[in-house]
């Protein structure tokens, strides 16, 4: 664990992995229980990515997610009540319950919003890029996407365009080894996506996506290269997803094994990186508990304050949608 990470930054980032893992937790089971509509695509396992690249971004530095979007907007700092809201269609949500699971977004914090659209974000951060460097800000965009959206040809036109600029963009891949439910080496003809980096003129990193202090370390010097004008880098993460495609259903099912998501639970980020905290004293168990548990009550709070949230009204149906 690097000296250079000071108390109040691990305890952050232990925060952040937390209160994702226990909303989607939560959400996963009341969309598998009929009291949210819609698909929900889970973020657990892979909260270590967003939580060490969103700890150096501020409200000014740019995102764009994915359909598995809810854990980037809660590292990002969204409120609970407000994305429960969301995604029970309430007008009180971010989007006023018209954007839900895969659309959700928000400017004040940078979120320029998850995307349906496997490999939809790539060109929507290197804009943001763009904009960042000819208004000469010191601002950062960074682009979340997988191993499947790395084939898309935005992905490919965002990435080259990004380093002949030296645009102020990291692309961020979450690779959990799975496009939708298609193994990685039945759509790919390489390992490490960060192969491709050399390609377009950039550094191609690879890290431990389940290791939060490796993600942190790494998407620091990334996010630092960009803010310093150096452009862009294309950050791979080794990570993965323990539910199904959507929701929380089974175990492997028939495209992975159990014995595979077992495998991959025995390095469970917060599991892991709770330990190292408390062999250094940073953190004990029961402090851990304690994050848990507040964590839970907030998001009870929250979920009254979506239940009892009006539906928005049918007169405003086009209003925020066509610019």
């Amino acid at each position: 664990m690097s000296e250079e990470i000071s108390n109040d930054t691990l305890l952050d980032l232990h925060r952040r992995m937390v209160r994702i893992r226990r909303f989607e937790e939560t959400a996963g089971k009341m969309m598998e229980d009929g009291k949210i509509p819609g698909a929900l695509h889970l973020y657990v396992g892979e909260e270590a990515v967003a939580s060490g690249v969103m700890a150096h971004l501020s409200n000014d530095d740019q995102i764009t997610s994915t359909h598995r979007g809810h854990g980037h907007l809660i590292a990002k700092g969204g409120e609970f009540d407000r994305m429960f809201a969301e995604l029970f269609g309430r007008e009180t949500g971010y989007c006023k319950g018209k954007g839900g699971s895969m659309h959700i977004s928000n400017m004040e914090l940078g979120m320029l919003g998850a995307n349906g659209i496997v490999g939809g974000g790539p060109p929507i951060a290197m804009g943001a890029g763009f904009s960042n460097k000819f208004r000469k800000t010191n601002n950062v965009a960074c682009c979340f996407f997988g191993d499947g959206a790395s084939n898309e040809g935005s992905f490919h036109e965002a990435a080259n365009m990004a380093a002949l600029y030296k645009l102020p963009v990291v692309f961020v891949c979450e690779n959990n080894g799975y496009g939708e439910y298609t193994p990685q080496a039945n759509h790919q003809a390489i390992v490490d996506v960060a192969d491709r980096a050399p390609g377009y003129g950039m550094p191609g990193v690879i890290v431990d996506g389940m290791d939060v202090i490796a993600v942190y370390e790494a998407a620091g010097e990334a996010i630092a290269r960009a803010r310093a004008g150096e452009g862009p880098t294309l950050l791979e993460c080794k990570t993965y997803r323990y539910y199904d495609h959507v929701g929380v259903r089974g175990m492997g099912l028939n495209y992975r094994t159990d014995e595979e998501v077992e495998e991959w639970q025995k390095k469970d980020p917060i599991d892991q990186f709770e330990a190292r905290l408390a062999e250094q004293g940073i953190l004990s168990a029961g402090d851990a508990g304690k994050v848990h548990d507040e964590t839970l009550a907030e998001i009870e709070a929250a979920i009254k304050f979506a239940e009892d949230s009006p539906y928005p009204d049918p007169s405003a149906i086009t209003e925020d949608v066509y610019a």
